[in-house]
């Protein structure tokens, strides 16, 4: 059987759950193919927290960023379902990148200050710091499993139609205006197809699109138990200082938030094994798991290293570290959202509709043969 629809959606996570939300916003008709049952675990978007940070030099970031604060507040008013914990985020470590992202954030009007070690933790007793903190009130952290529930719930309010369990098996460009995706029962022909399927976007478009290289890797963070349920606890992002030796263990930045109900997460970034993603095993890689425990103990007072339970997810990363949002014909690909493409979610989804209209994204995010 086939049916025709103006845009098809291959991946429900959060960034084709957006994507179908804003194209049925604009009126076109959307159907969205999801190859497991929702809320699955395998992908990158499954968990109940995510870090919303603002602590970005780049103006392309901070643009995207603030669109998504405002996109978030009106889902969240839509549907009912509070989506963001403005509980503050503290960013330490590598005071120079700091300054520059101060510097950045007063060129925009966000809120950030500098407060020195002895106050930051007077405040935060749970956590230790070496030197300065910068902190941005404004962040805090997404509520992930509740935005997922949302952008659906207002994309099929507009019309979307979720398809969860079929995996598509074909995807075929017919011309410029004309795509065909085949799944096990049907095909579906489309002027448009966006293609956000994370872990296995490679996968899907071998031989259809030709993009920069993404890496997958499993992550293993870890929620740790507070050793007192009086301590507050900000969102964070911690950078290892630069030619300081007691930091030479770190396998990369970290980052972290309260999970409610679950203790506090916290992971390396961007550093796990290299997986296919059909073939992972879920479990945490030893060595990285004792230098994060490690971490742990050095870093905060208010947390039980020895009380934990680890998380596997997976990141697509490019080697900038910078999104792939572009354009190839008929093709639109979300990709390579490097471990911080959460926080953007609506404005990313938003992207991804103009794209299918013609319109490009910020150059940052475009291809090299497209910029």
């Amino acid at each position: 059987m086939v049916t025709n629809v103006d845009v098809v959606v291959i991946g429900g996570g959060a960034m084709g759950s957006a994507a179908a939300l804003s194209v049925a916003r604009s009126g076109k008709s959307v159907v969205l193919l999801e190859q497991f049952a929702s809320g699955h675990s395998l992908g990158a978007s499954h968990g109940a927290t995510r870090n919303f940070n603002i602590a970005y030099r780049e103006p392309e970031y901070l643009r995207l960023v603030s669109e998504a604060r405002s996109l978030w507040d009106e889902l969240a008013q839509e549907t009912g379902l509070a989506l963001l914990d403005l509980v503050g985020l503290v960013n330490h470590g590598n005071l120079g990148v700091l300054k520059e992202i101060h510097r950045a954030h007063q060129g925009f009007g966000i809120r950030s200050s500098f407060m020195g070690p002895q106050e930051a933790m007077a405040r935060w007793k749970g956590m230790r710091f070496r030197s300065d903190v910068l902190f941005v009130p404004e962040s805090g952290r997404v509520r992930a499993a509740e935005a997922l529930k949302a952008l659906r719930i207002g994309a099929e309010a507009k019309g979307a139609q979720f398809l969860y369990e079929t995996p598509v098996r074909t995807v075929e460009v017919l011309s410029e205006d004309l795509v065909s995706v085949s799944t096990d029962t049907n095909e579906y022909r489309a002027t448009r197809v966006i293609v956000t399927a994370g872990a296995w976007t490679r996968k899907l478009l071998d031989g259809i699109v030709e993009l920069p290289r993404l890496v997958v890797t499993q992550e293993q963070p870890a929620h740790f138990r507070p050793v007192s349920s009086t301590l507050e606890w900000p969102s964070f992002n911690h950078n290892p200082d630069p030619g300081t030796p007691d930091d030479d263990y770190w396998y990369s930045p970290t980052y972290g938030m309260a999970t409610p109900g679950e203790g506090i997460k916290i992971g390396w970034h961007g550093v796990g094994p290299v997986v296919d993603p059909d073939a992972r095993d879920f479990t945490a890689e030893p060595i990285q798991l004792e230098a994060l425990r490690r971490y742990v103990r050095d870093w905060f007072p208010g947390l039980d290293a020895d009380s934990f339970e680890t998380i596997s997810c997976t990141y697509t990363s490019t080697d900038s570290g910078d999104f792939i949002l572009d354009r190839f014909g008929p093709v639109v690909v979300g990709a390579g959202f490097s471990g911080h493409g959460f926080k953007f979610t609506p404005a990313i989804g938003r992207i991804l509709a103009d794209l299918t209209d013609g319109i490009d994204a910020p150059e940052l995010f475009r291809t090299p043969r497209s910029r």
